[in-house]
């Protein structure tokens, strides 16, 4: 296994043949079967309303070409990738499972995931670079299909902006000026705060400044948590919480959510979902927000990067990857399915053409005083920055929290807790029996 890990996720051109031809063996002779007549798919994803979704399907396209799709609900995040590791080792993985970006890298290291180049390449130009970017690891494979993207974006407070005379910043430098000012003005009020309790933040932060977690370097994985663009971040964000200048409150608690709805944080860094997440923490400030570009690291710039996102996979263990991958393809470009995932699932379609169109023509209720809300979102998504991510994402995350959580709370240093994460990242990785260069 160490083996086929460290092949099936470098980048050279010898290492793409490899698995390419590793994962046409599993199912070549089982497609021929197939796709001669009906075909039954088991879909495993936790967004809600999918069965509605599906059910356009199974009443058109599918029905039409004699495949149909059942949904089974699972619960997200590792506890999935964890539920589709143990039943791939039985060989009984289902046909199509839902899978964060960061998890793609776990799940093919570890076999569990189809090339499915040939089947779905031709949707290729749907999607921003960046965004299909992490569906092929850096290889000629296609490992997934992008869903939904969190492309991220600046939230502020636009009539305490005006109260207090503050420029929305388009720097990080400016962002960090803002702060400082707003505290000489309201002392009693913060900017925004640093939370440690959800790793994507900065993650994505560290994404936008040019960060590449996990790279290769032939048949070895680098690892660059404590890279130069990480080291900036890390030492931008807890200079502001040493300083005093802005909060160091986790997110998603009740008093989060109170200085939200009451004008103590009057500013949040987040992405394109977080309309949802303010309907509910500061339901008395609705329409009094507006959403802006990231900062940027330098005037020159336009970069975003990403929080969160999902993408549809083809496994291994199905019988029928063609009938799979066309099902995929179909659930991530067509217009009905993209505007029925929108409704019943709440999601922000990684297909470009639909970013602006039928549920986005109109801006989110909570923003109704921003009529080009998701005209400004889709040009915003069009600049998120490629990532690269590793087979061990959930280690990183977990470190990240508790050693910037500890850093946050006591105002210590981010760059030792940076070094804290890479360390364990390491770590782990060799205990796994990756191969890591230094």
């Amino acid at each position: 296994m160490p083996h086929t890990k460290r092949r099936r996720l470098v980048t050279t051109a010898v290492a793409v043949s490899l698995g390419a031809t590793a994962l046409a063996a599993c199912g070549s002779e089982d497609d021929s079967k197939a796709e001669s007549g009906p075909v039954s798919l088991t879909y495993w994803t936790w967004t809600p309303g999918m069965d509605k979704v599906v059910d356009l399907w199974n009443k058109g396209p599918g029905k039409k070409d004699q495949i149909t799709v059942t949904v089974k609900k699972q619960a997200s995040g590792d506890t999935l990738v964890t539920k589709i590791l143990t039943a791939h080792k039985a060989k009984k993985a289902p046909d199509l499972v839902q899978a964060e970006y960061q998890a793609l890298p776990t799940l093919v290291s570890n076999d569990a995931l189809a090339d499915i180049s040939k089947e779905v390449g031709d949707v290729e130009d749907k999607f921003a670079e960046g965004v299909w970017q992490q569906t092929t690891l850096g290889t000629d494979a296609v490992y997934a299909v992008p869903q939904d993207i969190g492309p991220m974006m600046f939230y502020y407070r636009e009539d305490l902006f005006e109260q207090y005379n503050l420029k929305v910043p388009t720097t990080w430098e400016q962002f960090a000026e803002t702060a400082r000012l707003l505290k000489k003005k309201a002392p009693d009020k913060d900017l925004t705060t640093f939370s440690a309790n959800d790793s994507g933040l900065f993650a994505g932060l560290a994404q936008q400044a040019g960060a590449k977690w996990w790279t290769t370097s032939g048949d070895k994985w680098k690892v660059g948590i404590d890279d130069a663009a990480t080291r900036k971040v890390a030492a931008f964000w807890g200079g502001l919480v040493e300083e005093g200048v802005i909060d160091n409150q986790p997110m998603y608690t009740p008093s989060w959510n109170k200085a939200l709805d009451t004008g103590k944080q009057i500013a949040w860094v987040s992405a394109v979902w977080a309309p949802g997440t303010l309907t509910t923490a500061a339901p008395d400030t609705k329409g009094k927000w507006a959403m802006a570009p990231l900062p940027q690291w330098s005037a020159d710039q336009d970069v975003t990067g990403s929080w969160g996102g999902s993408s549809t996979a083809v496994t291994t263990d199905s019988a029928h990857k063609e009938a799979a991958a066309e099902f995929a393809a179909w659930l991530n470009t067509d217009h009905d399915a993209l505007n029925a995932l929108a409704k019943e699932g709440g999601i922000y379609p990684a297909s470009t053409s639909a970013q602006l169109s039928g549920a986005f023509s109109n801006p989110p209720a909570y923003f109704a005083n921003q009529p080009d809300f998701y005209t400004k979102a889709a040009d915003i998504a069009k600049t998120t920055a490629p990532s690269a991510w590793g087979p061990n994402v959930n280690v990183a995350y977990t470190s990240f929290k508790d050693a910037f959580g500890s850093a946050a709370k006591n105002k210590s240093d981010f760059t030792a807790a940076l070094g804290k994460m890479q360390d364990d990242t390491v770590a782990d990785m060799k205990k796994q029996g990756f191969e890591v260069a230094r």
